[in-house]
């Protein structure tokens, strides 16, 4: 298990400001986030790379906030692998060992078993830099899990990889995560490697954490106005609730339930929506109309922006659909979506 306790980490013109975060024992946990969210620089603190401010690091119920790197028994693998690119394989994934205590029939039992899984007998004696990048990442992992570590690290190890070494190494992971039982945690900014991978997940922003859940929750179910927009909740609009409506203006939105508490916005994926150049039937919910201002084609489907009064919604749907109704940017529009597809917060 892991656990930060107010994790605060000052760097110039950075900071992570009280971090809690708790991962069970044996779970796979991704953190997302964008690019420069302070991601990475969780996973350096956990791993002791990199100082802490403030805060406690708790490992397995042991506070390991002040324990050098090589005696926390944590593995940690890179985007870009960090082999050592003059030392073979077998060398590179043995290069921890030294460090470790463990026996040598230990050792041995333990590593044949990882390089049987990890597919890398016939790669042992060849230098690291003749190696496919898939390669690379598995002799990456298996270099990281050769000591046995309690946690496994995980920093973007896919985003590097071309789509073919990518669902190779993602069900890897997932195989070794249930095989050995290992707590993960994953930095990514890919939503199908969290979807595929993990069981919960935290979205991290300008070094604060926006939200914890299981990871249906956080994507279906966002807390902020950023973690919806993050998750793809293109449509998101500040709103006055008065119990099953929602008023953005004059336009009057229907909801599936009244709202409790102190919302503020109203967020809606853009698949959720629907376009007709005619008018929707009498009676139908969430109806409006505006000015088509702009159509993206993104190939086997298109994003297109309707423009009502000083608002724009954000639509989505399959591009074939799109161009039989014959409509283009200039056009009027009319939108429609049902209660149950608007999100409060």
């Amino acid at each position: 298990m892991i656990r930060l306790e107010n994790l605060t980490v000052e760097l110039p013109g950075f900071s992570l400001k009280q971090v809690n975060l708790t991962v069970k024992k044996g779970a796979f946990f991704t953190l997302l986030g964008p690019t420069g969210s302070g991601k990475t620089l969780v996973l350096e603190s956990i791993a002791g790379l990199l100082p802490t401010t403030s805060g406690n690091i708790i490992l397995n119920g042991i506070d390991i906030t002040r324990v050098a790197p090589e005696n926390r028994g944590i593995g940690i693998v890179y985007q870009d692998t960090a082999l050592f690119p003059h030392l073979t394989v077998k060398e590179n994934i043995t290069f921890g060992l030294r460090y470790h205590k463990k026996t040598n029939r230990d050792r041995g039992k333990h590593l044949s078993g990882l390089i049987d899984q990890l597919c890398l007998e016939p790669l042992l004696n060849r230098s690291v830099e003749n190696l496919s990048g898939g390669e690379r990442q598995r002799v990456a992992i298996a270099r990281a899990l050769a000591v046995d570590p309690s946690v496994l690290l995980l920093d973007e190890p896919l985003s590097a990889l071309d789509p073919n070494f990518r669902e190779e190494i993602r069900c890897t992971l997932k195989r070794l995560h249930t095989t050995t039982g290992i707590t993960v945690l994953m930095v990514t900014h890919d939503f199908a490697e969290a979807h595929f991978l993990a069981q919960r997940a935290a979205v991290i922003h300008q070094g604060k954490i926006e939200q914890v859940g299981d990871v249906a929750e956080v994507f279906t179910k966002p807390a902020t106005p950023f973690v919806a927009g993050f998750v793809g909740m293109k449509n998101i609009f500040p709103v006055v609730f008065h119990e099953n409506q929602a008023w953005m203006d004059d336009f009057c939105i229907t909801l599936a339930a009244p709202v409790n508490g102190s919302g503020k916005y109203i967020a809606i994926r853009p698949e959720d929506i629907q376009i007709s150049g005619k008018k929707f039937p009498e009676n139908t919910p969430n109806v409006t109309s505006g000015v088509i201002s702009k159509v993206m084609n993104h190939g086997f489907y298109c994003e297109i922006g309707i423009n009502r009064d000083s608002v724009q919604f954000q639509v989505m749907l399959q591009s074939s659909t799109f161009y039989q109704m014959a409509l283009s940017s200039g056009d009027p529009a009319f939108i429609q979506f049902a209660p149950s597809a608007v999100h409060t917060m």
